[in-house]
């Protein structure tokens, strides 16, 4: 608890000498209290954000986000944790009463692992599955991501979609048993040349196609900006396949306002619709060391101040 305090009082502090407390218009003395108000949606950083401010305890992290108002955490890397690490972030997460975002389940940009689906693709999906679901057992982290992987130069486009869906409708079969869901993230072409799911009307196909409650789409809307663009109205779109999002604003991959992307007006729109899932906060810091973790959650506190 003394290591909580002070890792509270250190970042409330520094909030304060940031300006923050005149950014939520209240006083230095105040910002504390504005600065634990819940988050209207469940942003949710990684555990590895705020080093300067919490340390790289991932426990410590947990508590620090939970203490700025956030109610949620995500961590890509979940899986490959030891098991008494994630059992412990679980129970933390737990105890503050916080929601986790999807882990990544297998991401290999360089293998053709769904589009040529083989015995042996079969088998290592199969296998790299089963080790989600253990994961999901320890730590209630219900999503886990999944890439499709490159394209074929040499196969029709039509055979090679229709081995992906075939893919995921094995896999998703294995994970609806659990009540475990896959989410499918569609990556730009221009940052990740050669794979092969790039777009949110792909991925929705894909999705239509495998009809699976176990398969989902994780929207990046960084990605979808430098893909397609018009971002509210492809949510809307998709919204029934939508299972998760992750955030980073364009150019630059960044923290919201620091790009092009009117984040507040997003998520906005994505609280009327009744969202009550995770959207993670997969970018970087437009600043460096302290100055930089506090201008993150400055950032969130704007973009989170729409209407209600």
């Amino acid at each position: 608890m003394e290591r909580r305090n002070f890792i509270k009082n250190a970042a409330a502090s520094g909030i304060a000498m940031a300006g923050l407390g005149s950014f939520m218009g209240a006083s230095a003395s105040e910002s504390t209290v504005s600065n634990t108000a819940k988050f209207k949606l469940k942003y949710a950083p990684h555990l590895g954000m705020f080093p300067e401010l919490a340390g790289k305890d991932p426990i410590d992290n947990i508590r620090f986000i939970a203490d700025q108002g956030f109610r949620a955490i995500f961590d890509n890397g979940l899986m490959n944790k030891p098991t008494e690490l994630q059992e412990k972030i679980a129970g933390e997460l737990a105890r503050q009463g916080m929601d986790i975002g999807p882990f990544v389940l297998y991401a290999d940009f360089s293998a053709e692992s769904m589009v040529l689906f083989n015995d042996e693709s079969r088998k290592m999906l199969k296998e790299k599955l089963q080790q989600g679901i253990e994961t999901y057992k320890r730590t209630g982290a219900k999503y886990a991501l999944m890439v499709p992987g490159r394209y074929n130069q040499k196969l029709e486009w039509g055979y090679q979609t229709a081995n992906v869906i075939d893919s995921l409708r094995e896999l998703s079969e294995m994970a609806e048993k659990e009540g475990m869901v896959i989410v499918l993230e569609p990556l730009n072409r221009w940052n990740h040349p050669g794979l092969f799911l790039t777009g949110m009307p792909q991925a929705y196909a894909i999705c239509r196609a495998v009809n699976s409650p176990s398969c989902k789409i994780v929207d990046d809307m960084y990605h979808q900006q430098i893909t397609e663009g018009n971002i509210i109205p492809n949510i809307d779109s998709s919204w029934s396949e939508i299972g998760a999002f992750h955030i980073g604003d364009n150019p630059g991959r960044k923290e919201p306002t620091t790009g092009e992307i009117n984040y507040k007006n997003v998520f906005q729109h994505i609280y009327n619709k009744g969202y009550d899932g995770v959207l993670c906060c997969e970018h970087g810091k437009s600043k460096s060391g302290k100055e930089g973790e506090l201008a993150f959650i400055k950032a969130y506190r704007e973009v989170d101040s729409f209407e209600i």
